[in-house]
């Protein structure tokens, strides 16, 4: 088994490799970067005073040159981007183009806020599912499976931010129980007491929540009731009844077991539920996590914060694909990682 793990480790560097150069060649083949942003916002600012000229140049050429020099932008794809995966070696995200800070400081700034999210929509998912999936499975073909089917597989097929749109407009705009958006109230900082700030918290975070997990939980809820019917119908299952075992215990026993092995395969997202959020969730919702930062960051072109968020977001899934072969080791006796 360690030998696996050691050979997937070592898979993880190729694989990084390989996904943040695309993205980084992609961004400087990408019109409209952060020196033309300058450049289009200066001509806007004289405009405003001059009336004269039609565009009339702001900046000089050696001072364009200048710029994509302190950005980087004047040399090749890739000795950029060995000079990026160099500094990221050492830590050094790069400094932002839009807020003119380390990046880091920025990811690390709005870390808080998708870790809340991510690990709360992590522990719902799976505390509503699980059980809700066993139920439905045991329930097979009864009015209280249809009615659930049928509200889990609206909340499949609408996006996440299509719900979030829905529930800001009918509970926050139109009937005034949840406020616009944001993660905490203003009031925020001025509360005192455990209580009253948790209240102020999650009555900004309810809406926001749901619109995180509908996704995740209609998958595993159907995840899990189809993986335990199957189990139910198999040999060793009726076997155990036909030897007298109680039907419940033959579930707790064996089938339930055996059924959990899909849904361990979902555990590794735990190391990534910092970076679960949606950009289009903290955009509607006006939440200043990663996603809003993300796509700030997109929308701005400040490539230091959008390969930086990268670097950490792929280093985080490709590690949680190693830990969900563990987790999945770990539920089901049959896998083995020798040779």
């Amino acid at each position: 088994m360690a030998q696996y793990f050691l050979r997937r480790l070592l898979l993880l560097i190729p694989t990084f490799l390989g996904i943040t150069l695309v993205v980084f060649a992609i961004t400087r083949f990408v019109p409209g970067g952060p020196v033309e942003r300058m450049l289009m916002e200066s001509q806007m600012q004289s405009s405003e005073f001059s009336q004269s000229s039609r565009g009339s140049q702001v900046l000089s050429a050696e001072q364009i040159d200048e710029l994509k020099a302190f950005y980087g932008l004047d040399k090749p794809v890739f000795e950029a981007y060995r000079d990026w995966l160099t500094k990221l070696v050492t830590l050094d995200l790069g400094e932002s183009s839009r807020y003119f800070l380390p990046v880091w400081e920025l990811i690390k700034e709005r870390l808080p806020v998708s870790a809340f999210f991510g690990i709360c929509t992590f522990i719902l998912s799976y505390l509503v599912s699980i059980p809700l999936g066993i139920l439905k499975a045991l329930k097979h073909n009864s009015r209280f499976d249809s009615i659930t089917s049928m509200l889990i597989y609206a909340g499949y097929a609408l996006p996440a931010y299509v719900v979030g749109i829905f529930l800001l407009t009918i509970f926050s705009f139109q009937l005034g129980w949840f406020p616009m958006g944001g993660f905490v109230g203003d009031d925020f900082d001025y509360l005192e007491g455990f209580w009253p700030k948790t209240i102020n918290l999650f009555h900004h975070a309810l809406l926001p929540l749901i619109a995180y997990a509908i996704g995740d939980f209609a998958v595993l809820t159907m995840t899990m009731k189809n993986s335990l019917m199957e189990n139910l119908s198999a040999d060793y299952v009726r076997t155990a009844v036909a030897k007298g075992l109680p039907f419940h215990k033959a579930v707790t026993r064996h089938a339930l077991r055996n059924s959990m092995i899909p849904i361990a395969s979902h555990f590794g997202n735990v190391i990534s539920v910092f970076f679960a959020g949606s950009f289009l969730i903290e955009v509607i919702f006006n939440i200043d996590g990663l996603g809003l930062l993300g796509y700030e960051a997109i929308v701005e072109r400040d490539y230091p914060v959008v390969m930086g968020i990268l670097a950490v977001t792929s280093i985080l899934m490709l590690v949680g694909n190693i830990l969900s072969d563990i987790c999945v080791a770990l539920v089901d006796p049959r896998v083995r990682f020798d040779g």
